[in-house]
């Protein structure tokens, strides 16, 4: 079976609900957030405009 490309850093809500994800193969996070039938997803970026990259390897089971 093949490894997920995309993990679940972190969760907040039930009905609206925000997400962070972790690319497995380049490391960098992503912010999803959802509410209804909407939702939007986009690079999660630092204090300098940067992509957050977690370290490969670094990923919650």
């Amino acid at each position: 079976m093949a490894e997920k490309r995309f993990q679940v850093l972190h969760k907040e809500g039930k009905l609206s609900t925000t997400k962070i994800l972790v690319d497995t193969e380049t490391g960098i996070n992503y912010l999803f957030v959802s509410e209804g039938y909407a939702g939007g997803l986009t690079v999660l970026l630092d204090k300098d405009g940067k992509p957050v990259v977690t370290q490969t390897g670094r990923y919650p089971l």
